[in-house]
């Protein structure tokens, strides 16, 4: 597997420079747009291993804004408890187990994710229902990011539908995020060799293009139309989802 980074270290750097670049546009996209095209040359929990500290610090720069997170936790704390408790008891079920299907599961996943952005399709959730349904939707993403390294279904649809404002729903997502990757990489861990000194050393090295392009995705905010960028991301996420899962089909 280390064999299999080094091989692809400068196609590896590139991904995560684009998906740092996207991420600083839209402001999400940086773990789809890596375990999508990452997932063209390696399984994708590989490629989540990868994911561990590029995510983990982008988020922590979204999150860091000068307001207290805790307002937004004491709301959204069933549903990260929720994706702990999906990602951890998924990878527990699944330990030792290989998904040969798992790379067509990842794509399902993002031609999901692509069809709902393409569609603006708009969810609705009265307060009402969040306290049972926060928690349902936690365990449901953090099943999937168990098995695909995705962590934006049902989660994302699910904060953009309880009405939050935009500053508030880019700090929401930012704390589910940081608790997919904490949990995804907790998970990892169970697998040994998927979090060796090596591969988070890789997964470091990552984080410089993945800073550089949120840097460089911010200055290009500015100059371009986020509307149409998100637009064009969702397309190129459809049509690259679509790719991975028909793999083995023809």
């Amino acid at each position: 597997m280390l064999e299999g980074f080094a091989a692809n270290l400068t196609l590896i750097l590139a991904v995560f420079l684009l998906a740092g670049l996207i991420k600083g546009v839209v402001g999400l996209g940086l773990p789809t747009i890596a375990m999508g095209l990452l997932g063209l040359v390696m399984p994708p929990m590989q490629a989540a291993a990868l994911l561990i500290v590029p995510s983990a610090v982008t988020n922590l720069w979204q999150l860091a804004d000068g307001r207290s997170p805790l307002p937004m936790l004491r709301r959204l704390w069933p549903m990260l408890l929720g994706i702990a408790a999906g990602t951890l008891g998924t990878a527990a079920l699944m330990r030792g187990t290989e998904l040969p299907q798992a790379t067509q599961l990842l794509g399902a996943a993002l031609v999901i994710y692509a069809a709902l952005g393409l569609a603006a399709v708009h969810f609705h959730v009265a307060p009402a229902h969040e306290p049972w349904l926060a928690p349902l939707v936690g365990t449901l993403t953090g099943a999937i990011t168990a098995v695909t390294g995705v962590f934006v279904i049902p989660a994302v649809p699910y904060l953009q539908a309880i009405g939050l404002e935009r500053d508030d729903l880019v700090r929401a997502l930012g704390l589910s995020f940081s608790m997919s990757t904490l949990a995804l990489a907790l998970s990892l861990g169970q697998h040994g060799s998927l979090l060796e000194p090596q591969v988070l050393g890789t997964s470091a090295l990552a984080l410089i293009p993945a800073l550089l392009g949120m840097a460089g995705g911010q200055w290009l905010r500015r100059r371009i139309s986020p509307e149409r960028f998100r637009r064009w991301f969702f397309i190129g996420l459809l049509l690259l989802g679509s790719d991975l899962a028909l793999r083995g089909w023809f």
